[in-house]
């Protein structure tokens, strides 16, 4: 089966394509799109990867679920399209910069520029209908998204990894940590950032572990 998906990725998921599962999920998402409203729109699915090459890699970010809501999700996790009121979890993730880094809140929650410089924005889940989320988990894009990680992990080095909130920190099993750099915390929801996500200081911690393997830091 063919996926259009960028083309570092396209080489090393190829087999994942054509497992049965996949093509299940494939079907199952082809019938959503057309039956209910469903986000993100059908051609960024793959945005993530498709902004970050698997080369290029050298933060993952991992959410949950696309944003549910109309114009929010673009196929990055935590990021909104341009124009669109950032969510708070969003808000609180640029107040924990500000905080950490010193660096004014952006005019908007786009974070296409991250992924352009090597953060992987990565949902476990891809695909979401409108207004109700979770409503395409357990469908198959865990065991894509569990893949990936697990490539990562396998193929590359010095990769740090972001895990907010328990559901992200249950994919610390398929991440070696002996050669990449866990970061874990709370969650930037409003509802548990009070609880060790503001103060974590991921951003900076993020910067020096790069710095110090000889690679480039990311501009947040």
């Amino acid at each position: 089966m063919q996926v259009k998906i960028e083309n570092s990725w396209a080489l090393r998921l190829q087999d994942e394509f054509n497992k049965p599962y996949f093509v299940e999920l494939t079907q199952f998402v082809k019938e959503e799109y057309k039956s209910a409203t469903v986000f993100p729109p059908g051609k960024e699915i793959f945005k993530a990867f498709d902004c970050c090459s698997f080369d290029d890699l050298r933060v993952v970010v991992l959410g949950q679920d696309p944003y549910h809501g109309a114009g929010q999700a673009h196929g990055l996790c935590f990021s909104v399209n341009q124009g669109i009121k950032p969510p708070p979890s969003l808000v609180n993730i640029f107040k924990e910069i500000k905080q950490d880094l010193g660096k004014d809140m952006p005019s908007h929650g786009d974070l296409t520029r991250w992924a352009k410089q090597g953060v992987l924005l990565l949902n476990a889940t891809l695909t979401v209908r409108e207004s109700s989320p979770g409503s395409h988990q357990k469908k198959g894009w865990e065991t894509f998204t569990d893949t990936v990680i697990k490539k990562i992990s396998d193929e590359k080095e010095h990769v740090v990894f972001i895990l907010w909130g328990a559901y992200a920190q249950k994919k610390t099993e398929l991440i070696n940590a002996e050669k990449h750099l866990i970061l874990s915390s709370a969650h930037p929801s409003p509802f548990s950032a009070d609880r060790g996500f503001f103060g974590n200081k991921h951003f900076s911690k993020t910067n020096a572990y790069l710095i110090q393997q000889g690679l480039k830091p990311i501009d947040w």
